[in-house]
């Protein structure tokens, strides 16, 4: 494969292939895949993985942190409510930590009581 080509869409595929299976703390890398693009991917995957969980030598946790995880965290400090913390390990709770109190900096109450006020208008319980 033509490494100068990052951007086409076999590369971008193979990618992202990769990263979701570096990602994947059960996945092992085999050896014999040669294409560049899964295992830079893969590299990539497996470096997020380890920096939001801690290195996969330590143990698997209960609970794996995503990106997603960590914005549901951010919104939640935004909006002043509380998590949910329990099965995370104290890896895990590091980072989160940063992206909740990251959140509650920029909390604003009335904000709060305004999109509060109209999920209750729509049905929707917030808690």
């Amino acid at each position: 494969m033509n490494t100068k080509n990052i951007y086409s869409p076999t590369y971008r595929k193979n990618y992202f292939e990769g990263y979701s299976n570096g990602f994947n703390p059960f996945f092992q890398a085999n050896s014999n895949n040669n294409d560049e693009a899964f295992e830079a991917g893969f590299h990539s995957g497996r470096i997020d993985y380890e920096r939001m969980n801690g290195a996969i030598s330590e143990g698997i946790p209960n609970r794996i942190v995503t990106n997603k995880i960590l914005e549901d965290f951010l919104l939640a400090g935004l909006l002043g409510l509380s998590i949910d913390i329990e099965d995370y390990t104290s890896h895990q709770l590091s980072i989160i930590r940063k992206w909740y109190l990251s959140g509650v900096e920029k909390y604003d109450p009335n904000e709060s009581i305004y999109l509060f006020a109209i999920l209750k208008k729509n049905g929707i319980q917030p808690f």
